[in-house]
């Protein structure tokens, strides 16, 4: 696995890097007012996912922010990706729901994982998103977000989990259960530190 050993909001690229990406609403405003609205940007994050040619490992849609963890796979920048999903869905949501000006807050945001726990870790956090906003009591109970791929086979699979089974250290067979477990714990002091302080940002 290779890694970029510095960390960048928008100017550092590099093929084969991983990055937390997430932004939320302007004036933290929702960006999901229903069902229809979250299968949209669903669709629209596969159909980026395979023009660009990016990994996705997890994200999860929360009413007002998004956070996805992806993988350059080529040359060409992860903004591109970002920014190309962001126009098609921002053209949809302002066209149905009769919304003006800008539907994200600024550019979005994001870190350059530099560790196999912090890519790990960043799984845990971002799957627990809802759990953390008192939303749901366990991840299981929120419906978007990538958590269900982790631990059952769905229609759709958006994500490439291998990784981090592999950095889990356990069978395909097993995984389920074990990722069950770890998401259904609290963050560690030791899972916290290794999550950069933007990665934790409150929305």
């Amino acid at each position: 696995m290779t890694y970029n050993t510095r960390f960048s909001r928008y100017k550092q690229y590099a093929k084969d890097t991983y990055y937390h990406i997430y932004n939320r609403g302007n004036g933290k405003q929702d960006i999901f007012h229903n069902k229809d609205d979250y299968l949209f940007y669903i669709n629209r994050l596969e159909k980026n996912i395979q023009k660009h040619d990016v990994e996705l490992i997890c994200y999860i849609l929360m009413p007002n922010h998004i956070h996805l963890l992806a993988k350059q796979k080529t040359d060409t920048p992860i903004h591109k990706f970002i920014s190309s999903l962001h126009t098609s869905y921002s053209m949809y949501f302002n066209k149905k729901h009769g919304h003006v000006g800008h539907l994200f807050q600024d550019r979005f945001k994001q870190v350059i994982v530099t560790s196999e726990e912090q890519l790990l870790y960043l799984t845990k956090y971002i799957h627990r998103n809802p759990v953390e906003a008192g939303m749901t009591s366990l991840p299981s109970d929120y419906p978007w977000s990538s958590y269900h791929e982790y631990v059952r086979v769905l229609p759709w699979m958006l994500c490439k989990k291998d990784i981090i089974m592999g950095i889990l250290g356990t069978p395909e067979e097993m995984f389920s259960l074990k990722y069950i477990d770890f998401c259904n714990g609290e963050l560690s002091d030791k899972e916290k530190s290794h999550l950069e302080e933007a990665a934790m940002e409150t929305f």
